[in-house]
């Protein structure tokens, strides 16, 4: 019995920046890196689905993806926070006319 081989990220990352970047065929990328065509195109959706976090391995964020992630959810309360700012601002404005 084999074992599953595995690649790195930076592979991984190269296989799917030849199909967006430099505009090789999945079959021809699949055949210059030597791998199955199903596994390059497995690689690309997890590319596109995962906003640039893909491949990250077995569930384990290292320190730079996870303060991404809370960094992500603390700019979203800014931004729902300084909607409200504006809004409260528009109708404090109103009520002194």
């Amino acid at each position: 019995m084999t074992s599953r081989k595995k690649y790195s990220k930076e592979f991984q990352l190269d296989a799917v920046s030849r199909l967006h970047e430099q505009d090789y065929s999945r079959t021809e990328a699949a055949k210059s890196l030597e791998i199955n065509i199903q596994m390059l195109e497995r690689w690309r959706k997890e590319y596109q689905s995962e906003d640039g976090l893909a491949f990250g391995g077995n569930g384990k964020l290292t320190s730079e993806p996870e303060e991404n992630g809370k960094l992500k959810t603390q700019l979203k309360r800014f931004e729902t926070e300084q909607e409200i700012f504006k809004k409260a601002m528009a109708f404090f404005a109103e009520e002194a006319k």
